[in-house]
């Protein structure tokens, strides 16, 4: 099994799609709290399920209970915690919601998270695929970047 991640940040459109298109992926999921923000540019929910079709003859999922909080988030984005303690408080939060239970293993296999980051070493959607691949087994990750 494997797991692709990546971001869109600091990407252009070419680069972007292009990742997704040489990664081989069926599916992209996306595990951000907010995909609709104007800021999003060309990854907007609509847009992105749009050009992922068009361009890369991908399926989009979105999962939001692979997503953070928003008053996690809002700490975090806003310096208020560190990467330590937000990392220690999104696996918790992963735990709690028991993801390796309610997320079908089939539908992230070969698969990729995506979340705005645009490396995935502070990043959520990291801690997504490593979090699942503990705990399902053979699962390689692999970051887009």
């Amino acid at each position: 099994m494997r797991i692709h991640t990546i971001g869109f940040t600091k990407k252009s459109a070419e680069k972007f799609f292009g990742l997704l298109r040489m990664s081989g992926a069926a599916t992209l999921v996306d595990v951000r709290l907010n995909n609709t923000s104007q800021l999003s540019g060309f990854a907007k929910r609509d847009d992105l399920k749009y050009f992922l079709g068009a361009l890369c003859e991908m399926d989009y999922v979105h999962l939001p209970d692979l997503a953070p909080t928003q008053p996690m988030l809002d700490d975090f984005k806003k310096q208020r915690t560190g990467w330590a303690a937000y990392e220690g408080s999104f696996l918790a939060l992963m735990e709690q919601r028991g993801i390796e239970e309610t997320v079908p293993q089939e539908l992230l296999n070969n698969a990729v998270l995506l979340c705005s980051e645009d490396k995935p070493h502070h990043c959520h959607r990291r801690l997504v695929a490593e979090y699942l691949a503990q705990r399902w087994g053979g699962v390689a990750v692999e970051h887009l970047v």
